[in-house]
């Protein structure tokens, strides 16, 4: 089994901590490491690193190679321009199509908190045990719901196919993404219906397959891209054909068009959160809304459910606050309602041009 990171991405609505220059996964915002490091972690008692792929952008190849030194350095897979998820993942199946094609490979994102580690990589070995059996296949990784949440995706299971190792296979049915609030609470009381982490495993030669029959274009510049892989050749090939490639998500060019007979589901609870935006993060993190967050040099008196981040030497007093946010990195000091974190990135999205540009 091999495991590819995506570690890409700005992640605007983690600012003012989460910048071009230093996105939020190589941030320390759980304990002294960065998500990436964890999710690097999570994985390392049953992948060996040079199993272990990392795939992000090339202006964080000093960061990303500090954070994981025990991967060897051709594991790290740097695009030379940012072109969206649908290019990175098919850059990455040229790749293992290359060198590993009928191997099973799981991609998981280096942003998300996942308390249950254990239960996790039960569920990881598992996925590669199915695709040892049926290659042609992708197991998408789903997650038992917690609340009704608007900002998730979904996933529809259907009728059981298999169990195996405890862990019961279901039919593929449909996506949902960013639900209504009735819909949402529907999905939440139905067993039929999963939170989409965006965790799936297959077999780099089937969804090589799907990017020749679903993006034909982009597929033969990526199947140049996986040719010279190993080779001198590559990074000038990479540095020639990646830019041109079509700025695409990965489930507008593949998933979406996928027949559901191509996919199974495997739902378990393993404490999954995603931690993009800092409301998340403290839902992540504490076992009850009330509950506070802290970080650093912070203070609260008769306050209740309220995150304060403080990156610097100063102390941060909060008195009768109630559900704020407040993130102090020594160059910006952020102080917001929780319910205004969408707003966060439509403003950090106008500092483009501005004197203050170099704050994004």
């Amino acid at each position: 089994m091999k495991v590819v990171i995506f570690a890409g991405g700005v992640g605007t609505r983690l600012w003012p901590l989460s910048r071009k220059n230093t996105p939020k996964q190589f941030g320390k915002i759980i304990g002294d490491k960065s998500t990436l490091q964890l999710a690097y972690e999570r994985v390392a008692p049953i992948v060996d690193p040079k199993d272990i792929y990392v795939s992000t952008g090339s202006r964080y190849i000093n960061v990303i190679k500090d954070q994981l030194p025990n991967i060897p350095n051709e594991n790290f897979i740097f695009e030379p321009e940012m072109r969206d998820v649908g290019a990175a993942v098919g850059l990455i199946a040229a790749i293992l199509n290359k060198v590993a094609p009928d191997e099973p490979f799981i991609i998981l994102w280096s942003d998300q908190v996942v308390k249950e580690e254990e239960v996790f990589r039960n569920v990881l070995k598992h996925v590669a045990d199915m695709l040892n059996e049926e290659k042609s296949k992708i197991v998408f990784i789903a997650h038992t719901s917690r609340f009704a949440s608007q900002n998730l995706g979904w996933i529809e299971r259907g009728n059981k196919v298999k169990s195996l190792n405890g862990f019961d296979m279901y039919e593929f049915k449909s996506w949902h993404y960013r639900p209504e609030p009735t819909l949402a609470e529907e999905f939440h009381k139905s067993e039929n219906h999963y939170w989409n982490p965006g965790y799936f495993g297959t077999t780099a030669k089937f969804l090589f397959s799907l990017f020749e029959k679903y993006a034909p274009e982009m597929h033969a510049k990526l199947k140049e891209l996986g040719d010279a892989y190993g080779t001198n050749r590559f990074e000038k090939k990479l540095e020639e054909l990646y830019p041109s490639l079509e700025k695409i998500s990965f489930d507008n060019l593949i998933l979406e068009k996928i027949d559901p007979s191509d996919g199974y589901v495997i739902g378990s609870d393993f404490g999954w959160s995603d931690v993009g935006a800092w409301e998340s993060l403290k839902e992540a993190l504490t076992d009850s809304e009330e509950e506070n967050l802290t970080k650093g040099r912070v203070m609260l008196n008769d306050s209740r459910d309220v995150l304060v981040y403080n990156y610097t030497d100063q102390m941060v007093v909060g008195i009768d606050l109630e559900k704020f946010l407040v993130i102090n990195t020594g160059d910006v000091l952020l102080v917001c309602p929780k319910d205004s974190v969408p707003k966060i990135k439509k403003f950090v999205e106008k500092l483009s041009g501005t004197e203050n540009e170099d704050l994004i």
